[in-house]
């Protein structure tokens, strides 16, 4: 309960910011499952309940004539709570356990003068409302802070339907509280988005594809010589697409699906993974456009 009420402060916080003169989108979610069973139920099945909320919060506004800001802001959790069978046989619940956690929130300003590319500088913090680890839990942690500079192109931009590219120099810092630290690094960033009705625009495509190389890192001294000595240099991927299409007015199916490649994510082991890892989500539930 605490974290859907940090949710909603955010929400709220930032549909009035934004909602004056502004063109804005605000989609909410709320999908639900559950089942659950008698303890003298003949069969080995246990009871469990998860829950998915999702917000995609969109405010743009051409400032001046030569001047585009654009704010987007993605907000996810989750979490899963299972039955298990106790000593005396009996069911009872375990403590939840957490399915999607998000908190995404990024600022562009596009200089438009008119020219084949658009100057742009913008701003991304990225967090979570929940990190666990052991039994200390801390809100709002880890933060990673992304400054970028470069230039942009917007190839299509129509009511429905949009493809824009941007590219230039990346700036990124890490702050986790547990480790009392931050460390930073800073390289190039490719960035493409694209949104589209499909299928005779009975389903929503929103797809977007980060591609980042670090060209420095603030603790490459430290790791020198050991296992993760090279592990900032390769290059990261993040691409995610979103499917969402309307059953009824207020009832949507969602599909969620996110590849990322990033080396400087490591297992509970400590290694470092060197893979392609995917997320996928699949969810019906509710659908509330607020603006």
């Amino acid at each position: 309960m605490k974290n859907m009420i940090l949710i909603l402060i955010v929400i709220v916080a930032t549909v009035g910011l934004f909602a004056e003169d502004w063109n804005t989108s605000a989609d909410i979610s709320l999908n639900m499952n559950q089942n659950s069973y008698s303890d003298n139920w003949a069969g080995e099945e246990i009871g469990a309940i998860s829950w998915a909320f999702n917000a995609n919060l969109l405010a743009e506004k051409q400032l001046t004539g030569k001047v585009n800001n654009k704010n987007t802001l993605k907000l996810a959790f989750g979490q899963t709570h299972n039955q298990y069978v106790a000593v005396d046989s009996t069911k009872k619940w375990a403590k939840p356990d957490k399915t999607t956690d998000l908190i995404d929130f990024e600022s562009i300003f596009r200089f438009t003068l008119g020219i084949i590319v658009d100057p742009f500088a913008s701003v991304r913090l990225e967090s979570q409302f929940m990190d666990k680890q052991g039994n200390e839990i801390k809100n709002f942690n880890p933060n990673v802070l992304t400054e970028t500079f470069g230039v942009a192109r917007m190839f299509i931009k129509e009511e429905n339907k949009e493809l824009s590219a941007r590219f230039g120099a990346a700036f990124k810092q890490y702050f986790d509280s547990y480790k009392d630290e931050s460390t930073n690094d800073g390289g190039i960033e490719f960035v493409s988005e694209f949104k589209s009705p499909l299928a005779k625009n009975a389903i929503n495509y929103n797809t977007k594809l980060i591609l980042y190389k670090a060209l420095f890192y603030s603790e490459s001294d430290a790791v020198e010589g050991t296992s993760m000595e090279d592990d900032w240099k390769a290059a990261r991927l993040d691409w995610e697409h979103i499917f969402s299409a309307s059953i009824t007015k207020m009832i949507n199916l969602n599909l969620y699906f996110q590849m990322i490649y990033n080396r400087t994510n490591y297992n509970t082991a400590g290694e470092s993974i060197d893979e392609l890892q995917f997320k996928q989500t699949l969810g019906l539930g509710f659908t509330y456009k607020l603006l």
